[in-house]
């Protein structure tokens, strides 16, 4: 709740919806995807692991921020909805490939993430575009496997850099990866019956 505002208003921000693609919250996601080649660059051209690494931890960081600016400002669009959530699978997606290409991620887990967002990121596109799956929320549990996730990958890149405590963040990044990882194939299988009951809805609102 906004500070100085009754808790009607707050809530009448929160749920207003504009039809504009050009607000803040979509700009700031813009933003965001723009940092992508700068990343890739980054990593390859000056072969600059620390800084790549900090972009990516940055980028993580900040996934909330198009959310929070959409509610507290009032511009909440079905536009952000999709753009935003494509935005954050674009740039994590493509920063694993990266960093596997570059050697600082052992490859049998680079796999394992990537399999497990190609394959649920993909049933819900199906379901959505050829069965009229609602769009619904993701779990708590889901949002954690993916903030653990989001730290572990910059982690593996920021152990492979020369700063001293190099080996530390390998460690975090062990530490927080395994349980990111089973927490997201865990959060794959709860998905089914959500993707089953958001198509029967979807189903039953066109009839």
């Amino acid at each position: 709740m906004s500070e100085g505002l009754p808790d009607a208003k707050a809530d009448t921000i929160e749920v207003r919806e504009v039809d504009t693609l050009w607000t803040i919250p979509n700009l700031f996601t813009l933003l965001r995807l723009l940092c992508l080649p700068l990343f890739v660059w980054l990593l390859f051209g000056p072969e600059n692991r620390q800084a790549a690494a900090w972009l990516l931890g940055a980028l993580g960081a900040t996934d909330w921020v198009d959310g929070y600016l959409a509610r507290r400002l009032g511009q909440t669009s079905e536009f952000g909805k999709k753009f935003d959530p494509t935005v954050d699978r674009l740039l994590f997606l493509v920063a694993i490939v990266a960093i596997m290409i570059d050697g600082s991620m052992p490859i049998w887990f680079g796999v394992a993430v990537l399999f497990r967002e190609i394959l649920v990121g993909g049933a819900v596109a199906i379901a959505t575009v050829f069965f009229g799956m609602e769009r619904f929320d993701v779990t708590w549990w889901g949002k954690t496997a993916t903030f653990l996730l989001m730290f572990a990958v910059p982690g593996f890149l920021m152990g492979q850099s020369s700063i001293p405590i190099a080996d530390a963040f390998t460690v975090a990044a062990w530490v927080l990866g395994i349980p990111g990882l089973i927490l997201s194939y865990y959060t794959g299988v709860m998905y089914i019956p959500m993707i089953r009951d958001s198509i029967a809805s979807g189903r039953a609102k066109r009839t």
